[in-house]
């Protein structure tokens, strides 16, 4: 079920609780520019007692590099039967147009948007499957980041991941991401045709 939402300035429909995706946004710029500028295992941290798990597999998209771009995310409650099966039924999703950004940008928009929705969400750990290898050897600190759009991004990312007790990101092969690149497609269908530029749904 979707949670009640709102308007932003420029009309856009903006679910409501989500004051992280305000410092994306405005890192990545309106304009798709970004302003300024381990391991795979999680760092401990204060999770609640009735927090959760969840396996996440997110995707970025551009038509044109740059060009229209959007963010595609599913949350899977990972103590359910298949959980970490690519067709495995989410519990919440993510489409969101992010206008005109490089591939690489949205891919890392679309991590940044799964991670704070699960933390709303209660999560203390989570299981990262995604297809861009780029963002996986980063975040894993096994790639430096020298794109100056993707260091404040990639510190973000990093930052959120830190506050879980756990988690995990793994590189899957594309075809294993279908209903996150999906979400990526309606979300960029969706704006071009004049409706809501983010849809959330959560449990």
């Amino acid at each position: 079920m979707s949670r009640p939402s709102e308007r932003d300035a420029n009309g856009d429909r903006r679910t409501r609780a989500d004051p992280g995706w305000d410092s994306l946004w405005h890192s990545v710029g309106a304009n798709g520019e970004s302003s300024t500028g381990a391991d795979s295992g999680g760092t401990a941290g204060g999770a609640a007692a009735d927090s959760r798990a969840f396996v996440v597999r997110t995707d970025g998209a551009s038509r044109g590099n740059p060009g229209p771009a959007s963010v595609g995310a599913v949350l899977i409650d990972a103590t359910s039967p298949g959980a970490r099966r690519p067709g495995a039924t989410p519990i919440a999703t993510i489409s969101e147009y992010l206008g005109v950004q490089t591939n690489n940008v949205a891919e890392y928009a679309a991590v940044l948007r799964a991670l704070i929705l699960a933390e709303e969400l209660g999560a203390h750990r989570v299981e990262m499957l995604l297809d861009s290898k780029l963002i996986v050897e980063q975040l894993n600190g096994r790639w430096r980041v020298k794109d100056a759009k993707l260091i404040p991004l990639h510190a973000e990312a990093r930052a959120r991941l830190a506050r879980l007790d756990r988690w995990t990101a793994t590189h899957v092969p594309r075809a294993q991401n279908k209903q996150a690149d999906a979400l990526c497609n309606e979300a960029i269908d969706r704006a071009q045709q004049g409706g809501a530029r983010s849809v959330v749904v959560r449990p």
